[in-house]
């Protein structure tokens, strides 16, 4: 009799979530190329947002060293089904790249100051989109677009949240003091580039200075294991779990009723 009642519990489970993931699927959104100002530059963006007057909560999505490409706007689209208006900005400014000599050199070749003033100029141009809450905006990033995720939460005071996925951090308190958002890191154990110690340091010197930051450290991946193109190192179990955890913090952070 208890096998009979575990078994159909867990049938209802995988029921409903089908359910769900068939309804966020059939969502429908709206995508389209924009244009706005940073400084004097004209730059692009591909913006995706859900069906409605909102105002929706909003995120700047940062792509990794890869540039723009479909998967960034893959993860665009999918924040836009589950009720975020979502802002892939182009750092690379119209480029792309297809191997990794190409990545690196276009990300050595970004300027950081650059960069900084596009993520600030991308929350502002959110803030004049009518269907966007002025108040709930925030930022996620991979890789390269990690590391500028928390810039942006170093720099843009007014930031509801941000997330890294295995992105470059910094060390000092001087910095870590700018932090006015909470945060949650995304990291694998074996990465070479950003060492799983330096995450949890990062969040032990965070959490010191009294921010909401949190990081989890995921065993047995090492970068960019939540990237598909990565045919070495992608760990789909792993991601989704991954996923699950940003899911619940965006919305917890920009969707929860004060």
């Amino acid at each position: 009799m208890k096998q009979k009642v575990l078994h159909y519990s867990l049938s209802l489970i995988a029921l409903l979530l089908f359910a769900f993931a068939l309804s966020s699927a059939d969502t429908k959104i709206s995508t389209q190329w924009v244009q706005y100002l940073s400084g004097e530059d004209t730059v692009s963006g591909y913006l995706a947002m859900p069906e409605g007057d909102g105002p929706f909560p909003a995120l700047i999505v940062i792509h990794e060293w890869w540039g723009l490409n479909d998967w960034i706007k893959q993860n665009a689209d999918e924040f836009a089904r589950r009720g975020y208006v979502a802002l892939a900005i182009d750092l690379y400014r119209g480029r792309s790249a297809s191997s990794s000599d190409e990545a690196h050199e276009l990300m050595r070749g970004l300027p950081e100051d650059r960069a900084a003033k596009d993520l600030k100029s991308a929350f502002a141009y959110l803030t004049q989109n009518a269907r966007v809450n002025k108040e709930k905006i925030a930022s996620i990033g991979w890789c390269m677009g990690g590391g500028y995720s928390l810039a942006a939460a170093l720099n843009v005071k007014e930031l509801g949240a941000a997330v890294i996925c295995y992105g470059r951090l910094v060390t000092e308190n001087d910095e870590i003091k700018k932090i006015n958002c909470p945060i949650l890191g995304i990291f694998g154990e074996t990465d070479r580039g950003i060492p799983a110690a330096s995450a949890k340091t990062f969040e032990r010197s965070a959490q010191k200075l009294d921010k909401a930051v949190r990081v989890t450290v995921y065993p047995k991946v090492g970068h960019a294991f939540m990237n598909p193109s990565n045919k070495a190192g992608y760990d789909e179990k792993t991601a989704n779990d991954a996923w699950q955890k940003i899911y619940a913090f965006f919305d917890s952070k920009l969707k929860a009723k004060k």
